[in-house]
């Protein structure tokens, strides 16, 4: 027997709002607003999906619409923000951070500031509540006006001694460059935000290399596509700009035919920094702890390399320094640790 990988202190760095729903709770929600839910939320949880085609992409985004849809009431987001928590604390996480675009709510609470305020409260009683420390990351989407990613960065800096941690920018990387997006990300920078935008998933290396050189990106969503190009991947060694590396969203969206084909272990012994992520578990199933599993299983990494892929993923945090400390010490007490009685030594 191994350590137990939920016992490994660790940090989420890669979670979208509305898809770090539980399944069930899109369920009990649907039925209480009347809400319809396609058998592919239903019956057929978790729906075959792929976003390598346009036709594919529309429609992993009309089924994360749909989940939205049920988010109705300050509750609502209460209650999902609690059982985030929850679900990362049980995977051993001290420290979520979690990506919302408030323009996907503002309609229905009052506006981006109302919205914004609302995700933050939620996520203070959240952290109270089960001990795991949350940064917000306001986050700007690729398919709207740059100009609504410079409200959103503004928005971002007035709470960024209030929570939010961190500004990135999400949805389909084919429909908009980075550089288009250079200005908001100033804003945010300047404000001591971390940048932290996706690219190399659905695009290649040179998506990645964009985030870097117009957005100085801290950290990539995804980033998986760097693998293709040697020289950028050992920039990404060197600068130290830690990947989000989600495997079970890759092979969900058709980014890996398999999860064995997830360049996991190439990105790592390149020197990479990287953080295991579940991107939007409501659609894709597994969540944090199970990435780790899949690092242990597939790609055969051993307790140190977890450990190490533990501390990699908490030196890429927004954390205040305490914590930081608190959880890396926490990442050693469990690598020290004798494996449980009738382990294999060599596991460790």
């Amino acid at each position: 027997m191994e350590r137990p990988i939920a016992q490994l202190p660790k940090a989420h760095l890669h979670l979208h709002f509305t898809g770090s729903m539980r399944h069930p709770t899109l369920v009990d929600l649907a039925e209480r607003r009347g809400v319809q839910l396609p058998q592919a939320l239903v019956s057929e949880w978790p729906p075959k999906l792929r976003a390598t085609d346009e036709r594919g992409w529309f429609r992993f985004q009309r089924l994360y619409d749909i989940a939205r849809s049920v988010l109705r009431t300050p509750d609502d987001m209460y209650r999902l923000l609690l059982e985030a928590a929850e679900d990362d604390r049980a995977a051993g996480s001290g420290w979520l951070e979690i990506q919302v675009d408030p323009s996907g709510y503002a309609a229905r609470f009052d506006g981006l500031t109302a919205t914004l305020e609302l995700v933050l409260d939620a996520a203070r009683a959240a952290e109270a509540a089960t001990g795991v420390g949350i940064g917000i990351m306001v986050a700007a989407n690729r398919t709207r006006h740059p100009l609504d990613a410079k409200a959103l960065a503004r928005l971002a800096v007035q709470y960024a001694d209030r929570g939010v941690v961190s500004f990135g920018l999400n949805n389909d990387e084919r429909r908009g460059r980075a550089l288009d997006f250079e200005g908001a990300f100033r804003i945010a920078r300047r404000a001591g935000l971390l940048s932290a935008p996706h690219g190399g998933e659905l695009q290649g290396p040179r998506s990645v290399r964009e985030c870097l050189d117009d957005l100085s990106a801290d950290r990539i969503g995804h980033g998986v596509r760097a693998v293709e190009d040697p020289y950028l991947l050992e920039r990404i060694a060197t600068q130290e700009t830690t990947l989000e590396v989600c495997p079970s969203s890759n092979v969900a969206l058709g980014v890996a035919e398999r999860i064995e084909h997830v360049p996991l272990r190439r990105l790592f012994e390149a020197g990479a920094p990287i953080a295991l992520g579940t991107d939007d578990p409501l659609l894709f199933g597994p969540r944090l702890a199970e990435q780790y599993e899949i690092a242990r299983r597939v790609f055969g990494f051993t307790d140190p390399e977890l450990a190490e892929l533990a501390r990699m993923s908490i030196r890429g945090s927004a954390a205040p320094d305490a914590r930081k400390k608190e959880m890396l010490a926490g990442v050693d007490a469990w690598l020290a640790a004798p494996p449980p009685a009738g382990a294999d030594p060599a596991a460790g």
